[in-house]
């Protein structure tokens, strides 16, 4: 069985919902980052960094889904059954 990484690299490669996914996460991630450098944030900041957090958490869990099922058809020999094509 390949390990995460691996597969989430075969993921982000050929999988294009998975790759949506993940940019999505990304921009996320990167908005985060920059309210959470706010000395002082206003409420609306607060507010949209909660629903930022919840948002990438929902992002997070439909990729797992994704590697789950990949995980689970797993071809013999360890090789991912992702479409190569």
């Amino acid at each position: 069985m390949p390990d995460t990484q691996q597969l989430r690299e075969v993921l982000l490669q050929k999988d294009e919902e998975f790759r949506h996914l993940a940019e999505q996460h990304n921009q996320l991630d990167a908005r985060l980052n920059e309210l959470v450098g706010h000395a002082y944030p206003s409420h609306a900041e607060e507010l949209e960094k909660a629903t930022l957090k919840k948002r990438k958490l929902q992002l997070k869990d439909r990729m797992e889904r994704i590697l789950r099922r990949h995980r689970s058809a797993v071809a013999p020999g360890g090789t991912p059954a992702v479409d190569t094509a």
